[in-house]
């Protein structure tokens, strides 16, 4: 009977321990860095929102968030590389408009996102802005709307990438308003702007982030913002639906991490997040890219991807975009 006792005290005191170690182990967590996976190459918006929460995260967490560009197959590669990579914590994904898009577009992805990759956090939406190169000849959307329609399939329009919302926002015009024009893929945002401000593409539906930089220079001309309503950053700005009534689209990110992440690791994660977005010089800085914060549970953002995903799914079969 002392031996049975014996065994069972021991038994015990190991599962104490486990619990304990368990416990710990939530609580120190990051005890090591945090790679966060952007599915496009420097320069463009998901990499410049990526760095901006990133350099936050890395000040307040005690551990370094390491970003890391893993660019191609219109993001499904950085997608693929974190819906793979060991549901521990320490690998996210800077989940964007392309991850909702992707769904419907590609019909061969190795993955569901939606049931593959664990929502963290919210961080911003954004508007795209409708910009286009200088030599262009048009001030308005109208303008632009005229020539294309005087010029069809001679306009070159670019996007970072197939799936991205740069992509599908330029569809989304191109369906409303009849305009024909050539889609020229990139990879990533940078070398798009490049080609735009050297007048080798003609008009591209950019992430404000990425392009409002260019637009305060004067390298390119920015016509109108794709929201619903006008962005503070750019006042005087009108939006798409002023010339095209029912255009909308704008961008949305946010974190991700492989399913059967411990929830430890993602509600403090989330919580970093969400006291990032409350911190009020980074609001400053999100603003001045045109970001509006979307803080909120990890149930909050995954009600958004959900609905991006659908919204993007009847874009894609009215428009007839496809990349395979």
């Amino acid at each position: 009977m002392q031996g049975f006792i014996r065994r069972a005290a021991v038994v015990c005191a190991a599962l104490a321990a486990c619990s304990f170690l368990g416990a710990a182990s939530a609580q120190s967590y990051p005890n090591k860095p945090v790679k966060w996976i952007v599915p496009y190459p420097p320069a463009g918006t998901t990499d410049v929102l990526a760095r901006i929460v990133a350099q936050w995260l890395s000040e307040n967490l005690g551990q370094q968030v390491v970003v890391e560009n893993k660019a191609g197959g219109g993001n499904n590669i950085g997608t693929e590389f974190v819906v793979n990579a060991p549901p521990d914590g320490y690998t996210m994904l800077l989940v964007n408009p392309a991850n909702g898009i992707n769904a419907s577009l590609y019909k061969k992805l190795s993955f569901n996102f939606i049931r593959d990759i664990a929502p963290v956090a919210g961080i911003v939406r954004t508007p795209n802005v409708m910009v286009v190169t200088n030599n262009l000849p048009v001030k308005t959307v109208a303008e632009f709307i005229a020539y294309c329609k005087a010029n069809p399939s001679k306009v070159n329009m670019a996007s970072s990438s197939s799936g991205t919302s740069t992509h599908l926002s330029g569809e989304l015009f191109k369906s409303m308003t009849g305009c024909s024009m050539v889609h020229i893929p990139y990879k990533g945002a940078g070398p798009v702007l490049t080609d735009l401000i050297g007048g080798q593409v003609q008009v591209f539906f950019d992430n404000l982030p990425s392009s409002a930089g260019h637009i305060k220079g004067g390298s390119i001309r920015a016509l109108a913002v794709t929201s619903a309503a006008r962005e503070p950053s750019f006042p005087d700005l009108p939006t798409v639906a002023d010339t095209v009534p029912g255009y909308e689209a704008t961008a949305w990110f946010g974190v991700g991490m492989p399913k059967g992440t411990p929830r430890e690791a993602i509600d403090k994660m989330n919580a970093a997040v969400n006291k990032a977005l409350a911190d009020p010089k980074l609001r400053a800085r999100l603003a001045e890219l045109g970001g509006s914060p979307i803080p909120g549970t990890p149930e909050d953002f995954g009600k958004v991807i959900v609905a991006e995903t659908d919204k993007w799914a009847k874009v894609v079969a009215s428009s007839g975009a496809t990349v395979d």
